[in-house]
């Protein structure tokens, strides 16, 4: 079983204009035979938003209607989350399980109603920035001085807010002082959904080992992202073998339990070896060639992040 906590397929599709029946099959990363072929029991699906010129609050509930039409076309196939007892047993698998989730608070401006909206929705995971400053706090950056600040009084209210609703706050993209003050605020896990070690990969849009300390305390999970760039210091190609180094040494740090898998298929440009969503056995055979265990296996792919889903409720 896998469940992936990010991917940006029903950006790829909304932006090139794709009927909602294209996801079935595809020619993205992840479509609904991929999914089925891979053994994917939960797929985390991220409407992105942008700040470009100017964040659009419509416009994200536009992308938001498109993907809830998509998935409600195909309900044969797929089911949206409805909290934890909604998933389905391991021996009922004939469904995926949708999670919808945010990549970027900032089109809600400074509305704290639309976090109850989003929530009403179905929304689960909500990422408080992407690369740019918004309402609630800063990105990731290469400027120290934007590193460093924290969240805004706004994102602490968007915090504990979505704690209120049983919503996650995924750290992903936010600044290393944002980091701190969600670890901080949030009184339930939190997690960065598509992020890897910083210690192994020198990227802005990994956690140190710190962060992977206090986010494993906090009950939490990190994503291994599978885009090169954050696996890998030099080279387009997303190796496995990196995967492997990353989480090795995010177990050493902050023990099994704060692993997962993020991908972030058709979010990212890259060579990949894991291809799309139906190529999952190679990972699960490295990670067994690697001598992890067949427990520890299971808790990467699927065990951990369930947890989290179910500790946040």
């Amino acid at each position: 079983m896998i469940i992936d906590m990010h991917c940006d397929t029903f950006l790829r599709m909304y932006e090139d204009k794709k009927d909602t029946e294209s996801f079935m099959e595809n020619g993205y990363s992840i479509d609904i035979k991929k999914l089925q072929k891979g053994n994917v029991s939960a797929q985390c699906f991220a409407i992105f938003n942008e700040l470009d010129n100017g964040y659009n609050t419509q416009e994200m509930y536009d992308r938001i209607d498109y993907m809830l039409n998509a998935l409600d076309n195909f309900d044969e196939y797929v089911y949206i989350y409805n909290g934890f007892n909604s998933l389905k047993s391991d021996k009922d698998l004939k469904k995926i399980c949708a999670v919808p989730t945010i990549e970027d608070l900032g089109p809600i401006l400074d509305d704290i109603t639309n976090i109850d909206k989003l929530h009403e929705l179905g929304f689960k995971i909500c990422s408080l920035t992407w690369n740019d400053e918004n309402t609630l706090g800063y990105p990731n950056s290469t400027r120290k001085e934007i590193m460093s600040n924290g969240l805004k009084n706004f994102g602490i209210e968007v915090v504990e807010r979505m704690n209120e609703l049983n919503m996650i706050v995924d750290v992903s993209h936010l600044s290393d002082g944002g980091f701190y003050d969600v670890a901080k605020y949030s009184k339930k896990p939190f997690v960065a959904t598509h992020s890897n070690a910083r210690t192994i990969t020198n990227h802005k849009r990994n956690l140190t080992d710190d962060m992977i300390k206090i986010l494993s305390n906090a009950g939490g999970v990190m994503g291994i992202n599978f885009c090169s760039a954050f696996l890998c210091d030099s080279g387009n190609k997303s190796k496995v073998s990196d995967m492997i180094r990353h989480i090795k040494h995010i177990r050493y740090v902050g023990g099994i339990e704060c692993i997962a898998i993020g991908s972030d298929f058709d979010g990212i440009e890259c060579d990949l070896e894991i291809y799309d969503a139906s190529q999952y056995t190679i990972l699960i055979d490295a990670l067994r060639d690697s001598g992890f265990t067949q427990n520890e296996i299971d808790k990467i792919t699927y065990k951990n992040a369930l947890r989290t889903l179910k500790d946040s409720e």
